[in-house]
């Protein structure tokens, strides 16, 4: 996915114009991590509104009309533009084996692959990875920082807001300024990646707050992508009710029957963001 000038620009002010508008929100209780909720919100509400005009309606024409084989070169394609920049995050990090995995998989797929709309490297069972910025601000110790909505750009942490704009520098069409290509870039890239949500569309919709299970699927998500899966035990999410409740019992177990041990859930797979 590329962005022209004009829309680098906006990105790059997009979360101050968050920022300032929590800056102007009152609330009586807010969330700790989630220090901005009422602007928050708002963004999200705006985001919606976007993706309920035009980005869900596209992105349904586009799996309707185009063949599953094409859908998924497209996002081979795209997916292997990315490739140097997850290599150079991946030295950034001291991961030289999957560097060295992923930039073969790259010359496979740039080169056997056709420019990477065929994965030969999947057949031969190489691995995908995807690292970027804020990934490795993680991994040196930079903690996430607040949860923010950006318009159009979905949610992030205050730390992931400079792979924002930094991953957009590394995309080669960001480059490439001759004719439209850049413009039709972006244009398939975002209705691409929308249409590869529309499965969770459900989830979402069922969900008693669409806005929170977003905030807390993307919060845990990236705490698994930092920690390529292992994250800490004093990490990972606590269910704080379900420990007041256990705490206000006055009866304890019997002597020959130990206390049932509270499992703690694993961190979600993947976020939600659709719009």
């Amino acid at each position: 996915m590329t962005l022209a000038p004009t829309a680098t620009l906006r990105s790059i002010a997009a979360p101050f114009l968050v920022l300032l508008l929590a800056g102007c929100a009152t609330t009586a209780e807010r969330t700790p991590r989630d220090p901005f909720e009422p602007s928050n919100r708002q963004v999200h509400a705006f985001n919606t509104g976007i993706d309920r005009a035009a980005l869900r309606p596209v992105a349904k024409a586009y799996v309707a009309l185009v063949p599953q084989a094409a859908r998924t070169s497209v996002s081979n394609f795209f997916f292997n533009l990315t490739m140097p920049r997850v290599i150079l995050h991946q030295l950034l990090q001291g991961k030289p084996k999957q560097a060295g995995q992923d930039t073969l998989r790259f010359a496979m797929n740039l080169t056997l692959g056709i420019g990477g709309f065929f994965d030969p490297a999947g057949d031969a069972n190489l691995p995908r990875h995807d690292e970027d910025l804020g990934q490795t601000l993680g991994v040196w110790g930079v903690p996430p920082g607040p949860f923010v909505m950006l318009p159009l750009l979905g949610p992030a942490h205050l730390r992931d807001v400079p792979s924002v704009v930094a991953d957009r520098f590394s995309e080669p069409f960001y480059w490439y300024n001759y004719g439209n290509e850049r413009w039709i870039s972006l244009a398939v890239s975002v209705v691409e990646r929308r249409a590869r949500l529309l499965p969770l569309d459900d989830t979402l919709r069922r969900a008693y707050d669409p806005y929170a299970f977003i905030r807390d699927a993307y919060s845990q998500r990236r705490l698994y992508q930092v920690y390529d899966g292992n994250v800490p035990e004093e990490l990972l999410p606590q269910d704080e009710d379900e420990f007041d409740d256990v705490e206000d019992e006055d009866e304890s177990p019997p002597a020959d029957q130990p206390p049932e041990p509270v499992e703690t859930p694993p961190p979600a797979a993947a976020g939600v963001q659709p719009g």
